[in-house]
């Protein structure tokens, strides 16, 4: 007897469990719903939302095609005997102002509103028809004339961007061609140096500044001996060294030292020029400059640590 009331008893309890877990799954469940639920309504909130801004931006910009397309005959009013039709459309273009003001001061858009602009500007659209038809029936003649000078115009127009963007198109290619001849640089660096040629991460005790790079392959640039000229400035920007001057820009211009190449077209890799150092150097910021044709190959910064 004792065994089978703890069976019972057993028994109970794991009914007990199962039903209380069976509870939490379900407030789980509702809860996960109504969370999904939530989320989809405000998506489709900020769905719709999108869809309305989208709307009024279409809107305002035929409206501003309107009034683009009005301005073209608003000089011809004086054909007109009544020109109850400009002020029309000057009080519906009103309308429509306040309305777009309106609706870019709102947080929420509202259908209803931009329904209601899309109404004004209809208006706006009806005016316009009947001003233009009312124009072309009174001034036909000078309607012609005025098309007329206007294509003149725009031929003008036309062949004046064309000669200005051929002369464009010239220039670019003859800079384009200049700028190819020009040696270019890749893998720059700054390092220093000991005594002994090692690298030191000490700035404050380095014996020499290298400066190393590449000069890649470069077809369009002129082959023959190159005068690689290197400029270093230290962080309080005063040039290290003083190795001569070198013309660039129409001027004279001084270098930390230089280095002279034989360029054959070729890819020249591990190009080094050093320095040796003669001041004091502090950390910080060092401007490594190199130039060589009157061109500034390559201005780049490096920071040195203490």
């Amino acid at each position: 007897m004792e065994g089978n009331e703890k069976k019972s008893k057993s028994l109970q309890t794991g009914v007990i469990v199962l039903g209380v877990l069976l509870v939490g799954a379900i407030l789980a469940f509702i809860f996960t719903t109504n969370s999904m639920n939530k989320k989809i309504e405000a998506a489709e909130i900020a769905n719709e939302q999108l869809q309305l801004t989208n709307e009024q931006l279409q809107l305002s910009n035929e409206y501003q095609a309107l009034n683009t397309e009005f301005a073209q005959y608003e000089n011809q009013s004086q054909l007109l005997a009544n020109d109850s039709l400009v002020s029309k459309y000057a009080a519906a273009k009103s309308k429509v102002e306040k309305l777009l003001q309106e609706l870019n001061s709102e947080k929420q858009k509202s259908a209803q509103r931009i329904k209601q602009l899309q109404d004004e500007i209809g208006t706006l659209k009806n005016i316009l028809r009947h001003y233009v038809a009312q124009i072309d029936s009174l001034g036909k003649e000078n309607a012609s004339l005025r098309t007329e000078n206007e294509q003149i115009k725009q031929r003008n127009q036309q062949l004046s961007t064309r000669v200005a963007n051929e002369t464009k198109r010239a220039e670019a290619l003859s800079e384009r061609m200049v700028l190819a001849e020009k040696l270019n640089v890749t893998g720059l660096s700054l390092t220093p140096l000991k005594k002994n040629g090692k690298n030191e991460k000490n700035v404050t005790k380095a014996k020499q500044l290298m400066v190393s790079f590449t000069i890649p392959q470069n077809n369009s640039t002129p082959v023959g001996e190159k005068v690689i000229y290197l400029r270093i400035t230290n962080p309080e920007g005063s040039l290290l060294g003083d190795a001569g001057h070198f013309s660039f820009e129409g001027g004279s211009v001084a270098c930390t030292a230089r280095k002279t190449i034989e360029y054959a077209g070729e890819e020249i890799p591990g190009i080094k020029i050093y320095w040796d150092v003669n001041t004091t150097l502090t950390p910080g910021d060092y401007t490594v400059e190199l130039f060589a044709d009157n061109y500034r190959l390559v201005s780049r910064k490096f920071t040195l640590k203490k």
